[in-house]
């Protein structure tokens, strides 16, 4: 009797996996007294920032990466962001460099972003970086559409000549996404908020990879049977439990439930995409660490 539901893709495992070889890379470098720094910029944080760059701190701990809050104030112009940015790429000790957003308001985050050294960008959010996904050379790829690849990858099921649907095109995540499969052999067609039917579209798809930021945007009927779904989506659900008190859980994109009685694998949210994301940033960091240090080939 065929299986009633889709294969769980379990990130936490496939990221432990990442993060495991993420430390042997490191703890080599060290021994050659190289290195492995993580730079994170953040200006004028708000608690949940500052909760997430003390969680960031323990990761990079975790795998003996040094870590590093440039810390500044909100008022913290333009310009002298872009001179720290500067000052960060000029220094040996610091070989990997991220930015926090949101920024304040009044501080263009693409501009900032381009300030960023394009070898030590661990999220791949250059524009340069971008440029190079786009050629089929990635120097440091997005993390979260590195993400994506691994967790299909895990699956075992061909990328080559697949037909592929990436619903959202946003500059970190669907787009690269499609450029990564591209590369790798897949057919995609991405949708964007102007495609008419999107439905339409992830029914044909062997693969499905949904990156909006909408809650049970994609259910189990516009999924064709027997394809990989990848959930990137991250949405806080609240709900009134039998008590009248109001509780909150994190959901994804697609209405999980309808999807896997579908669907051939299919991510969890959470425990899909985002431990990976996590994952692919420390990979990415040690990348960083190998390029500032030369013993990696740019091209």
């Amino acid at each position: 009797m065929k299986n009633q539901y889709a294969k769980i893709i379990d990130g936490k495992s496939l990221a432990a996996g990442i993060r495991e070889r993420v430390k042997e890379g490191v703890k080599a470098l060290k021994s050659q007294n190289k290195a492995v720094s993580l730079t994170a910029v953040l200006v004028g944080g708000a608690e949940a920032a500052r909760v997430y760059a003390a969680n960031q701190a323990k990761t990079c701990e975790a795998a003996d990466i040094d870590y590093r809050l440039l810390d500044l104030p909100a008022d913290t112009s333009q310009h002298e962001l872009q001179r720290q940015l500067e000052a960060l790429a000029r220094d040996p000790s610091a070989t990997g460099i991220m930015l926090h957003l949101p920024l304040p308001p009044g501080l263009n985050a693409q501009q900032a972003q381009f300030g960023i050294d394009v070898i030590k960008d661990v999220e791949g959010v250059n524009p340069a970086n971008i440029g190079h996904v786009l050629y089929g050379h990635p120097i440091i790829a997005p993390c979260t559409a590195s993400a994506a690849l691994a967790l299909i990858e895990s699956t075992g099921v061909p990328m080559r000549g697949a037909e592929v649907t990436v619903v959202g095109a946003s500059r970190i995540a669907g787009r690269p996404t499609a450029l990564l499969l591209t590369e790798r052999g897949a057919t995609v067609t991405v949708c964007h908020i102007d495609t008419r039917d999107v439905a339409a579209h992830c029914r044909r798809a062997d693969i499905l990879v949904v990156a909006v930021g909408k809650e049970s945007l994609i259910s189990g009927q516009d999924i064709k049977p027997g394809a990989v779904v990848i959930d990137v989506g991250i949405n806080r659900r609240t709900e009134t439990a039998a008590d009248g008190t109001l509780t909150s859980r994190i959901v994804g994109d697609v209405d999980f439930e309808s999807a896997r009685r579908v669907a051939g694998w299919i991510t969890p949210v959470p425990g899909g995409v985002g431990p990976v994301t996590v994952a692919m940033l420390l990979s990415n960091t040690l990348r960083a660490a190998r390029l500032a240090h030369g013993l990696d080939n740019i091209w």
